[in-house]
């Protein structure tokens, strides 16, 4: 990360089968407006995660977890509102001219970066698997996300 201030219908059910071992490459994304824009390499095959907590199952967001070295911001965090709630450890990001969250840094996983799979091009996206996550006990996600 540079420096840090403070689906549609394709979707697949995640299989038992275990995720290939496909090599990373770089992915983008943003807001809807363009005001913000970010990289992040990940691999072209992907699990993202549905989350019932009360934040994610209001706006629909779908987690794709990566490791916080593996994240850039390509526009100014002056593009950015930040929204904290209960203990302020996740830090929720928002485009302050359209109000779309891209990313952000979630509790259960402070060191990484759930970036939010709607805002992201799909054109370097060979497959996405879908994971139904209980956002609601906590730190499940963290540990499916495997970071």
């Amino acid at each position: 990360m540079q420096h840090e201030p403070g689906q549609d219908e394709s979707m697949h059910h995640e299989s038992r089968q275990p995720e290939p071992k496909t090599k990373e490459s770089p992915h983008q994304g943003g807001c809807h407006c363009g005001q913000v824009r970010f990289e992040f390499e990940s691999k072209s095959i992907v699990t993202v995660h549905r989350c019932n907590c009360s934040m994610c199952d209001r706006v629909g967001y779908l987690h794709l977890i990566i490791p916080r070295y593996s994240f850039n911001l390509l526009t100014d965090w002056d593009g950015l509102s930040l929204y904290t709630f209960n203990s302020g450890v996740a830090k929720h990001y928002f485009c302050k001219t359209c109000g779309i969250k891209p990313f952000y840094v979630p509790r259960s996983n402070p060191d990484g970066i759930s970036v939010n799979f709607r805002c992201v091009d799909r054109d370097t996206i060979e497959k996405q698997r879908l994971k139904i996550s209980m956002g609601k006990t906590g730190s499940r996600t963290r540990r499916a996300s495997g970071i």
